[in-house]
């Protein structure tokens, strides 16, 4: 039996809360009193959870229940759901899973799943989903995630890994007082840093910027967006046109190069193809000279002004900054390429104050000094199939089972899936070009879906088996980069008939007969009790002590100390690279890749390059599309979970998601705050509510994820989506052959005002709902 707490916790991906409770029941939830800037998305959890988006039964598509497999998937996201037993739904699903390992082989099931759905380390869906699918005999995987997927797969050509990415990076307390100018690139977003994968207990962003600013650093932030930066610390704005940065760091580095500025033993000692970049730089290569002027003609910043950053960079300790945002565009890899070429020509890396780091303001903890601690995870056991796929190719997939692609190298082919089982994550969220992947949805004889809530994955499902949320649930919460270990402790029953994914699974796995594997002979307590005293063991061989299960559940959290000696990314490397060589081919940063070049590939040349997106501000299309637009993440909620919550729809238009765009742009289309406007493209349409914002730079309009996918003729490609989900306007298309990650910020759209009767909102009510067969 769980000891009874002292005071609930509740552990989540935005914040740890201490919870008050009514009779038994949550009333409200206040922050840790530990978090100095906490986030108020958390607001919305109670009140959403009996929301009417709730599922509370288990329901089947009516002609799948009707005709399995056969009913096709036509219907999809258009028919009306049965509510039937769990004992007749878990049957269904035991069957169909059975069926297509027999008939095709386990490399027939795709297994989605993506890491957000819970910060638990035992409630996590993607670990119960594929621990499961592994312990039946395998699946086809994704690999990569929609954040960094680009960077993911080109940091190992350059740096040997991918410190400096998630994790390894340089602490702010080796930035502030040591950095005299920090330049950021896509900014460092306080509303990003609201959120972090795993839990936490501290915001820190806002504190760790400003004391760098309170020691002196000069701080620049480059985005087509203002507050991109907090507008609190003062920074200098820069906003160039969206995709132009690897063109304007071009320009910087070609500044260093031509005034002698740039530092040639480093380059010398540390890396190797700097003669293939300076020859780039200089015209030699292609006949065009990478110069400032070059540079103020693609990124529309004054030359001038490039030549006195570069000045300023050399002049002293600089460090550079990239949001994980900017590779998720065309040729997404090059970016983070040239950012460490500009860094290595700077010299500084590995030194406090100087070098680059990503991802800092992309979630919480980034620039958080931690002990590196390997925390405990529910084990996921061996995938017995091989194939995978890049995470965002998953319409591709679908659409083109035995059809041939390039990956980092590798020549491909997709699997031919039966069977998509998702618990975890909404891929009509994620995924690009819904109208596209609404069409590839309904290529799989079965889909099967675990979900809170009435999203549109689950309306596009053909199985819906109803889970519950983390107020339903006990969990454990280690917050990697926050150095905490957090109970998340169960405070009320499950609405209507939701059970965990475990309990789900190990159903599922007793009817398969491997329910021993799956569970290991244990219960949810006993599971938290294991894992808890896996981290306790890791703590103790770190010279660290932590409290016993039992008293830990009582008081709800625990902290770490802060680690006494902290490096910058690459310290030991630059003390001494052969003795610290770094994992590429030649042990040095490598800014020409001969293993690159061997590819092949004209997207994604050997050294970083600029090549123009197919949609952007300087291409063809922005002659009908004008308007480049930024998808980028919601201030009001975590990608879209809680989008049906008071405090998301309190800050929508006419129950629209709010688009921004500059005086300049609204003026000419005649648009006013709070006009509905129509934003279309050749991919697709949505309505949006009209925010007029001067931060936000002409020619660019701002519309973030999360909406929930609206569609005014449900399960129909092309329709309208009434709510403004951006995801209708979006490429799907790879970012190179290279990493084939996500593109969604190459995109150009036109906005005009929508005139016609206001469709009302849907999505967060039920689909039509039959009782019984």
């Amino acid at each position: 039996m769980l000891p009874s707490p002292d005071k609930p916790t509740l552990a989540t991906h935005w914040g740890t809360y201490r919870v008050t409770l009514d009779e038994g029941v949550p009333v409200s939830l206040a922050p840790y009193e530990g978090d100095p800037d906490p986030s108020p998305i958390a607001n919305a959890m109670i009140a959403a959870r009996t929301s009417p988006a709730r599922v509370l039964r288990p329901a089947v598509r009516r002609s799948f229940l009707k005709n399995g497999a056969a009913a096709g998937g036509e219907g999809r996201g258009a028919e009306p759901f049965v509510e039937v037993s769990w004992d007749d739904a878990l049957g269904l699903v035991a069957r169909e899973l059975d069926r297509v390992r027999r008939e095709h082989g386990n490399q027939a099931i795709y297994g989605g799943s993506y890491g957000w759905a819970s910060a638990g380390r035992f409630h996590h869906a993607q670990s119960q989903i594929h621990r499961f699918l592994n312990t039946i005999g395998g699946y086809t995987r994704s690999v990569q995630n929609y954040s960094f997927a680009a960077a993911d797969t080109i940091l190992p050509h350059v740096i040997g890994d991918r410190r400096g990415l998630a994790a390894g990076h340089t602490p702010w307390r080796l930035l502030a007082g040591h950095s005299d100018l920090i330049v950021m690139f896509g900014g460092a977003s306080h509303k990003n840093a609201q959120v972090s994968s795993g839990g936490l207990s501290r915001h820190t962003l806002r504190e760790g910027l400003r004391a760098c600013r309170d020691a002196g650093a000069k701080l620049i932030s480059i985005s087509p967006i203002r507050n991109d930066t907090h507008t609190e610390l003062g920074a200098e704005w820069w906003a160039p046109r969206p995709n132009s940065d690897v063109a304007l760091m071009l320009g910087l580095c070609h500044t260093l190069l031509s005034e002698n500025l740039h530092d040639r033993a480093f380059l010398a000692r540390y890396t190797t193809g700097f003669a293939q970049v300076e020859a780039y730089l200089t015209g030699a290569e292609d006949g065009v000279a990478k110069t400032a002027d070059w540079a103020a003609s693609l990124c529309e910043i004054p030359a001038e002004e490039i030549r006195a950053l570069a000045r300023r960079m050399a002049a002293g300790r600089t460090f550079l900054m990239m949001s994980w945002s900017l590779q998720r565009a065309d040729h997404g890899e090059q970016p983070y390429w040239m950012a460490i070429t500009l860094a290595a020509m700077l010299g500084q890396i590995g030194l406090p104050g100087g070098g680059f780091g990503f991802g800092y303001g992309s979630v919480n903890g980034v620039g958080n000094a931690d002990h590196e601690i390997p925390w405990p995870s529910l084990p996921q056991g061996k995938n017995a199939v091989d194939d995978f796929i890049p995470v965002a190719r998953i319409a591709d997939m679908l659409l083109g089972p035995g059809k041939s692609y390039d990956f980092n190298g590798e020549r491909r082919v997709y699997p031919d899936i039966r069977l998509v089982y998702w618990a975890g994550g909404n891929p009509f969220h994620h995924h690009q070009d819904l109208n596209r992947l609404v069409q590839a949805w309904k290529r799989p004889e079965t889909i099967i879906v675990h979900e809170p809530w009435w999203t549109a994955t689950a309306r596009h499902a053909d199985i819906v088996l109803p889970v519950t949320t983390q107020l339903e649930r006990n969990d454990l919460v280690c917050a990697n980069r926050d150095r905490m270990l957090a109970a998340s402790h169960r405070l009320t029953e499950p609405a209507g008939e939701a059970r965990d994914d475990f309990t789900i699974f190990s159903a599922l796995a007793s009817r398969l007969g491997v329910g021993e594997a799956f569970t290991e002979g244990r219960d949810e307590e006993s599971w938290l009790r294991h894992l808890y005293g896996l981290a306790r063991q890791r703590i103790a061989a770190a010279d660290m002590e932590i409290p016993d299960f039992d008293a830990f559940w009582r008081e709800g959290v625990t902290q770490l100390p802060e680690p006494v000696a902290v490096k910058p990314l690459l310290a030991d490397f630059r003390t001494d690279p052969a003795q610290f060589r770094l994992a590429t081919p030649s042990g040095l940063i490598e800014l020409f890749s001969e293993r690159i070049a061997s590819f092949g590939y004209a997207d994604c040349p050997a050294h970083a390059t600029w090549l123009p997106s197919s949609e952007w501000l300087g291409a063809p299309a922005a002659g009908r599309f004008p308007l480049h637009l930024i998808s980028n993440q919601p201030v009001t909620k975590l990608h879209s979970q809680y989008d049906h919550g008071h405090h998301a729809r309190d800050a929508k238009i006419a129950g629209r998601e709010p688009i921004r765009m500059n005086p300049q742009d609204a003026a000419r289309r005649g648009l006013s705050d709070g006009d509905i406007v129509r934003v279309f493209n050749d991919r697709g349409a949505c309505l949006a509510g009209v925010c007029v914002s001067d931060e936000v730079r002409p020619g660019v309009v701002q519309l973030s994820t999360g909406a929930w996918y609206d569609p005014l003729e449900p399960g129909v490609s092309g329709s309208l989506d009434k709510h403004g989900n951006p995801n209708v306007l979006t490429p799907d298309r790879g970012t190179s052959a290279l990493a084939q990650g996500p593109s969604a910020h190459s995109c150009l759209v036109e906005v005009q005002v929508y005139n016609g009767s206001l469709p009302p909102i849907t999505s967060y009510e039920p689909p039509p709902i039959l009782r019984g067969r």
